[in-house]
């Protein structure tokens, strides 16, 4: 995949389509906290709700077309010193070091959009292999297990967690 292809920006009403067609698949969204989006209706809500107004929440495109999202959710007060990352894409282009560059996209401004921020961190869950590796790829520190850590789809889950700070080298 050409590089030059992938871009990242802010969500807008008229990517509710695209946005149908890699949320509403249980592939991408099994992992997630929220569920897969059924309908068009659900998507509008989702991007008028959640993701137009979240302040770091930026959809991955392809040719401007989104096809996956990747957030940065700082912390507030004594805890603005580190944010929480997330992202996601359309199974489609998994595989294809997309969401790699992505998130190197995104080493490269947020600790100057936010220059508080020291430490960037992800949780992912053990069976999440893909992701893992994705991070790991990009820099990330596998810190530790986290044992009975987060909620997703009703159970309790182990999950990794990963940082990067702002000292760390962005692989090339």
């Amino acid at each position: 995949m050409e590089s030059s292809r992938i871009s990242i920006r802010p969500f807008k009403l008229s990517d509710a389509a695209d946005l149908m067609s890699w949320a509403g698949d249980d592939r991408v969204t099994r992992y997630l906290r929220w569920n897969t989006i059924n309908s068009i209706e659900e998507a509008v809500k989702y991007l008028t709700e959640v993701a137009i107004p979240h302040p770091r929440r930026r959809s991955i495109c392809l040719d401007d077309r989104s096809i996956g999202y990747i957030s940065v959710k700082p912390e507030s007060g004594d805890n603005r010193c580190r944010a929480h990352l997330a992202y996601a894409l359309g199974w489609e282009y998994w595989g294809q070091g997309i969401v790699t560059g992505a998130l190197k996209m995104t080493l490269s401004t947020v600790f100057k959009e936010f220059p508080y921020l020291v430490r960037l961190e992800s949780l992912v869950e053990v069976e999440n292999k893909a992701s893992r590796r994705v991070l790991e790829t990009a820099g990330f520190l596998q810190e530790g297990l986290v044992r009975k850590y987060g909620f997703n789809k009703g159970d309790v889950r182990d999950m990794f967690i990963y940082s990067f700070l702002f000292t760390d080298p962005i692989p090339d």
